[in-house]
C-alpha cells in the first residue's frame, strides 16, 4: 500500500496518508461508499455530472462543520453539479448532522466501512484512520480535472479555486 509522509499536518505534526495519490488528469477510481439510509453509493452511480468531492475528517468538528456548509450553502444547489461530502463517520451521525444544520444540497455518504474512497484516492490518515480535508473535481467523462489535499487539516480548502475549476467544466 502507498504510504505518504510530509503531506499533511495536525496540530503541527506530520501524519501519514494511505492510498494512491490522485493527480489531474486521472481517470476517477469509482469507490463505494455508505448513504446515512445504510445503502451503497458508486461514483459510478453519479456518471454525467460534475463532482466535487469534499473529504473531511468528522463532520462532528467545527473547521468540518464550516467546509460542509460552504459547500450547502454555495456550491450544493448549482444545477448540474453534485456534491459529495464524505467523511468515515456513521450513517447515522450524518443523519442527525444533516437535521440538525438543515444540510439537504450536499449528499454525505459515509467511508467507514471499507475506507474504500479513502485509500483509492489517498485520503486515509493513517495514524487516526480518519479522512484528510481536501477536496476533489470529476468532470461529466469521469476526469479528475482538481485535487486540493489541504497540508493543515485544521484549515479550509482552496473553495475559489474549486468553484472556478467546476465552472469550467459545468
Amino acid at each position: 500500500m502507498d504510504k505518504r509522509t510530509d503531506v499533511v499536518k495536525f496540530g503541527g505534526n506530520p501524519l501519514t496518508l494511505l492510498g494512491k495519490e490522485v493527480k489531474v488528469g486521472d481517470t476517477a477510481p469509482d469507490f463505494t461508499v455508505l448513504t446515512p439510509d445504510l445503502k451503497t453509493l458508486s461514483l459510478s452511480d453519479t456518471k454525467g455530472q460534475v463532482r466535487v468531492i469534499s473529504a473531511v475528517p468528522s463532520i462532528d468538528t467545527p473547521v468540518c462543520d464550516m467546509q460542509t456548509r460552504w459547500f450547502n450553502q454555495d456550491a450544493g444547489n448549482i444545477e448540474g453539479l453534485l456534491v459529495l461530502s464524505i467523511s468515515v463517520d456513521l450513517p447515522f451521525a450524518l443523519t442527525r448532522y444533516c437535521a440538525a444544520k438543515e444540510i439537504s444540497n450536499v449528499k454525505t455518504v459515509s467511508d467507514h466501512k471499507d475506507l474504500d474512497f479513502g485509500l483509492k484516492y489517498g485520503f486515509v490518515i493513517e495514524e487516526l484512520r480518519l479522512l484528510s480535508r481536501g477536496a476533489v473535481v470529476i468532470d461529466k467523462e469521469n476526469v479528475i480535472r482538481y485535487v486540493e489535499y489541504v497540508s493543515n487539516i485544521e484549515e479550509q480548502p482552496n473553495y475559489p479555486k474549486i468553484m472556478e475549476v467546476v465552472k469550467q467544466y459545468l
